[in-house]
């Protein structure tokens, strides 16, 4: 239940980002995608990482995004 009060407070804050997941999940991530992330501080710190999707990658991704 607090996860679920969190998200609903996460989503409320931040609209654009389960758009952005939908938009990803309706297109399926495959073998080959890149995922990319990027962390910027308020000091402007920026740290950036990236994954190219493996087929050992998509059972895992497939779980957390809730799919079959």
């Amino acid at each position: 239940m607090k996860v679920m009060n969190a998200w609903n407070t996460f989503k409320q804050n931040h609209p654009k980002f389960p758009a952005f997941c939908s938009a990803v999940s309706r297109r399926g991530i495959r073998e080959g995608s890149i995922l990319e992330v990027t962390y910027i501080s308020p000091e402007g710190e920026k740290l950036t990482t990236n994954i190219k999707v493996q087929a050992s990658d998509l059972e895992l991704l497939r779980e957390l995004s809730g799919g079959n």
